[in-house]
């Protein structure tokens, strides 16, 4: 399905970066939207400004994700107002940078709920009646942290693998059916993603606009992927730890994201 005027989006995550990305360009292809974060502000901010420029109907709903339970609530939320999904962004996450043992576990907690639970089961709760249509489509944002580990941000490089295989497992499984899913594997982004998580968490290159990473998703949903990596620079980076024994590549990932020296 790659004509999006009149099909109904969810996009989470959509208050900033490449969520409220992919809110922009859907909105300008025609598409309605709901539009999930936490910030209901920032949330009718950006839905007041895409109705306006392109006579769509968009509708928030604030809601924290990592909070147990939240997937249910945002469902049926979305089943009372009488709304279809075709189109499902799962966008919400966030990462951690440092060494583990200093990590704040509860934290921890909350990264792998946001980055793992809520899009298994968001996709879990839109999937199925996409597949009983016949269509329909499911992107899910992983990264290029997912190829290979990543020391000081073990947990986020586990939970994107995570994302990434559970992403081209569906998109095998639901082939047939004129449903299509995508794991999204941009690398270092314009977002916010660097004012949580830190400077010290080294990227690699020039980083790409949530423009180009959306434009990029949508190309690879319109070829039929399984996955795309964002960037050609990030594509070429992407093949190594397949070229390079695990022991090798870790070594070389702990350099690059060991933290500086405190200020």
């Amino acid at each position: 399905m790659h004509d999006f005027a009149g099909q109904r989006g969810l996009i989470t995550g959509a208050s900033s970066g490449i969520g409220a990305a992919f809110a922009e360009e859907l909105a300008a292809r025609g598409m309605n939207l709901v539009l999930v974060a936490r910030s209901k502000e920032k949330l009718t901010e950006l839905a007041e400004r895409l109705e306006g420029r392109h006579g769509v109907n968009i509708q928030v709903i604030a809601a924290d994700l990592a909070v147990p339970g939240a997937g249910g609530h945002l469902a049926t939320d979305i089943a009372h107002r009488g709304l279809v999904i075709d189109v499902l962004v799962n966008s919400a996450g966030f990462a951690m940078h440092g060494r583990f043992v200093d990590a704040d576990q509860s934290r921890v907690a909350e990264q792998v709920a946001l980055n793992v639970g809520a899009v298994v089961d968001l996709t879990g709760r839109f999937l199925p009646a996409m597949v009983e249509r016949g269509r329909g489509a499911v992107i899910n944002v992983a990264s290029t942290a997912g190829l290979q580990p990543t020391p000081y941000m073990a947990v986020y490089g586990a939970t994107k693998a995570f994302v990434l295989s559970y992403s081209e497992a569906l998109w095998a499984e639901t082939r047939a059916t004129g449903v299509e899913v995508l794991a999204l594997c941009p690398g270092a982004t314009e977002t916010s993603f660097f004012d949580v998580v830190g400077t010290d968490a080294a990227s690699v290159g020039k980083r790409q606009t949530p423009q180009q990473v959306v434009r990029t998703a949508l190309r690879a949903l319109r070829r039929r992927r399984p996955s795309v990596v964002s960037g050609r620079a990030n594509a070429l980076l992407a093949r190594l730890p397949r070229l390079l024994p695990r022991a090798v590549t870790v070594r070389i990932s702990e350099r690059a994201l060991r933290p500086g020296p405190a200020h």
